[in-house]
């Protein structure tokens, strides 16, 4: 890589809370069929911070058993706890502060609050309840939301640090169902906005950066692809690739044919 390709990826770096990352996928740690296919795949996906749910992986919580942060250390990532699981703001607040309590005074976390065991969608008036309360406790709050601009712009003026709406059910790889209400989002967001939840695909990663999405965060889709080492190299490209395309400008869509190369000067 030219000096001068480093010096531009160093421009595109973006910010979490003072902290800076020059990758843009962020990746969960469930559902690989153990440790070592975790960290693989991790490693291979490039990503700099790691999600993790409290209710699903130890990360300190029950000692004696197999620890996340042996393999993942928070030396190298930036751990994210979230509340994965969790179906009441009383239950996401508790998580929180164990996640705290567990990092050492760790405070950035994501936070979501589900609805129902079916769909999984965010039950917002929950979300809204416990993110009030985490904020006020000096939590540094990435919040998972449906896609609803209102909702996220609600959210950014609580003092959310991110905002992350889902582009489909989680897990359920249908990549972005509605692309129009995250480019309303985007236009009028202050903070970061990372789309998270139904992306299946490498293509989905990048159709979410190229609507200008600051970042794609995703788990079941590489940890139950057929070869998750594989997807996660996959989806940290499809990510650089359709954030380069959404800096780029891409040509305006035309309904008939524009020919490569000029018509004008040329030799009848």
């Amino acid at each position: 890589m030219s000096a001068l390709q480093q010096q531009d990826d160093s421009r595109d770096n973006w910010q979490l809370e003072g902290r800076e990352f020059s990758s843009r996928l962020l990746v969960g740690t469930g559902k690989y069929k153990d440790l070592v296919e975790t960290a693989r795949a991790i490693e291979a996906s490039g990503a700099e911070i790691v999600t993790v749910a409290l209710r699903r992986m130890n990360i300190g919580q029950n000692p004696g058993e197999p620890n996340l942060l042996d393999v993942v250390s928070p030396e190298k990532y930036c751990i994210l706890p979230n509340t994965a699981f969790c179906y009441t703001a009383e239950e996401a607040i508790r998580t929180c502060r164990l996640a705290r309590e567990l990092l050492d005074g760790h405070n950035l976390v994501k936070l979501e609050v589900l609805g129902d065991e079916k769909t999984l969608y965010p039950n917002v008036t929950e979300t809204l309840a416990a993110a009030e309360v985490l904020i006020q406790e000096g939590f540094q709050v990435m919040v998972y939301t449906s896609d609803d601009p209102i909702l996220a712009k609600r959210f950014e003026e609580m003092g959310c640090v991110a905002v992350m709406p889902l582009a489909a059910p989680i897990g359920s790889g249908l990549g972005i169902c509605n692309p129009y209400n995250i480019r309303m989002i985007l236009e009028e967001a202050k903070v970061p906005i990372l789309v998270d939840a139904g992306v299946g695909t490498a293509s989905d990663a990048a159709q979410a950066m190229e609507l200008g999405c600051d970042g794609v965060l995703m788990n079941t889709a590489i940890a139950c692809a057929e070869k998750p080492v594989l997807m996660a190299s996959a989806m940290g490209k499809a990510v650089a690739a359709g954030r380069e395309a959404y800096l780029a400008g891409r040509i305006p869509k035309k309904l008939y044919a524009s020919a490569s190369s000029p018509l004008e000067g040329l030799i009848s």
